[in-house]
């Protein structure tokens, strides 16, 4: 019981902070063969990665990549891989910014990464459910999470995360059947 009401207390925080996001953090919208989704930046919190990710959106790195690893319930990633499964080249490392209040909840999106904790460059993942395994604790690092999924775009993302997935490349029987490419990632400007 203890757990569940601190599981709900948490989901709580996280909605409300979601919903207290600045007006004006930068937002992108993902144009993908399966529909299209914003999503929402929060830079106040996780400055590294967002410019990271701005950077690789304003260099044209995420046009052809797929979603490459969906775990129903879990997680969809993608940035990392084109259709043929080459993992496309990246700069450096950011600095894993997972102490930074943000919760692995449903439809945010954090960096993914190896085990090594500094080691995200450019693949990003969607949280299907509320991860909260993910997140930092005092003995391990967690996973950044650095913005959200808009509500009305969960639509998308809950078609992505319920397709058929099979083998390939080195992710077990978690890439989609029917390959998702991401063909466009641009800024909204108001």
């Amino acid at each position: 019981m203890k757990q569940i009401l601190l599981g709900l207390g948490l989901s709580l925080l996280a909605l409300s902070a979601i919903a207290q996001q600045n007006s004006s953090d930068p937002r992108v919208r993902v144009v993908t063969t399966a529909g299209e989704f914003v999503i929402r930046l929060d830079p106040g919190r996780a400055p590294l990665t967002v410019a990271a990710f701005l950077e690789n959106v304003e260099n044209g790195h995420y046009v052809g990549t797929i979603f490459h690893r969906v775990v129903q319930g879990f997680v969809a990633q993608a940035g990392g891989y084109t259709p043929d499964m080459e993992l496309k080249p990246t700069e450096s490392d950011v600095v894993n910014e997972s102490g930074n209040g943000l919760s692995n909840m449903r439809g945010t999106v954090g960096l993914a990464r190896s085990n090594e904790p500094h080691s995200g460059t450019t693949q990003f993942y969607i949280n299907l459910a509320d991860n909260l395994d993910l997140n930092p604790r005092p003995t391990r690092w967690g996973y950044a999470v650095f913005g959200s999924v808009e509500e009305a775009d969960m639509e998308v993302i809950d078609s992505i995360g319920h397709g058929a997935t099979s083998r390939g490349g080195p992710f077990d029987n978690n890439v989609p059947v029917t390959p998702i490419i991401i063909e466009r990632v641009e800024l909204i400007t108001e």
